[in-house]
């Protein structure tokens, strides 16, 4: 089956485990529906008419992002810094914003990194992922749909990679979810993704999904600048990450797993986000850089950083022509977390995807 035809599909499972009845047409249950607002630069998804989240790409960030993203009852999963500044929470690393897909080592050339927050002279020396087209949109029963291009730009304005990326977007009455395939195909010339911790698919949550800390830290970037992480009040953050191998909390960190899932409470509300690798994804089962402090990411390209230079560095390349196909899924579900049901989710997923 091609990537049109699957995307075309109806009727698919996602993880009945869940209760999250269909990634496909249903025939009944919530409007999922997509608004083109592109004069404010977003797309907005909407479940029943309330939102779920938006593909938006503001100037004042150096790539596309879906943000916010909330659960069924209406709840932000994600941090609100720096876009939306909510009392109590970091305001660290301004580069992670909503849920984005980016790299720290393209050719040398930083995506990840790139913020309004750096001096305008180092930000020139970085990556741009511009938006380009949203070439459709459309929405549904249970599910909507989003396909766009976008071209990641070096120093100088060549185009390194053009990105062709469709989502997904589904719901029922008490979960979501957002399926991204997307496809980078080197345009200028080979691209080389280097051996850094800093990528790839990431997504920066909130306060009360961090996992509780007891002691400052200090984070290095993959150019070696420090980020200092204070300690906050931990009343109300109850967040810890659990993977497909059984590790919890800090010990997933640089770890490869098929899946992880981060749970914990917003409110009166137990939420569990799970998110999936997928067999056929470039260096699967891939690494998780995912941090206590709310950084939740996966990174299939950094056996040498992971490892703390244990492993040898093996970049990926693609070469002039050639492209690259990445899948993954972010469900949005409510807790407790059980282990079954992620790993009968992930298999879901796998099947869905296994042509």
């Amino acid at each position: 089956m091609t990537t049109g035809n699957r995307w075309a599909a109806v009727g698919v499972l996602v993880a009945s485990a869940f209760g999250l009845a269909r990634v496909g047409r249903a025939e009944q249950g919530p409007k999922v529906e997509l608004q083109s607002r592109l004069a404010e630069r977003r797309v907005d998804v909407l479940v029943d008419g309330h939102p779920f989240t938006s593909y938006t790409w503001p100037e004042r960030v150096s790539k596309p992002v879906l943000y916010p993203i909330r659960t069924a009852k209406g709840a932000l999963v994600t941090r609100g810094f720096p876009l939306e500044p909510r009392p109590g929470e970091r305001v660290d690393h301004p580069h992670q914003v909503g849920y984005w897909f980016t790299y720290g080592d393209l050719d040398g050339v930083d995506f990840w990194g790139n913020s309004e927050a750096i001096p305008p002279a180092e930000r020139a020396k970085m990556g741009v992922i511009r938006q380009r087209q949203v070439v459709s949109a459309h929405g549904g029963v249970g599910r909507g749909d989003l396909e766009v291009l976008l071209d990641w730009v070096k120093p100088g304005g060549v185009v390194a990679l053009e990105e062709h990326t469709r989502f997904a977007f589904g719901a029922d009455a008490s979960s979501r979810t957002i399926d991204r395939v997307t496809t980078l195909l080197a345009k200028s010339g080979k691209v080389t993704f280097r051996d850094t911790k800093e990528g790839m698919l990431g997504l920066r949550v909130a306060r009360a999904l961090e996992q509780p800390a007891d002691q400052a830290e200090v984070f290095t970037d993959a150019s070696g600048k420090p980020t200092a992480v204070p300690v906050l009040d931990n009343k109300g953050v109850t967040g810890i990450y659990t993977s497909s191998e059984g590790l919890r909390g800090d010990a997933v960190w640089g770890t490869r797993a098929r899946w992880m899932a981060l749970s914990g409470r917003l409110g009166e509300e137990d939420v569990v986000l799970l998110l999936l690798d997928h067999p056929r994804n470039p260096g699967h089962p891939t690494y998780w850089h995912a941090r206590g402090y709310g950084l939740f990411a996966l990174n299939p390209f950094g056996p040498h950083a992971y490892s703390n230079g244990k492993d040898p560095e093996r970049p990926y390349v693609i070469e002039m022509g050639q492209a690259a196909t990445f899948r993954h899924r972010l469900l949005v579900l409510p807790g407790p977390f059980a282990a079954d049901k992620a790993e009968a989710a992930w298999k879901a997923f796998v099947a869905e995807y296994k042509d």
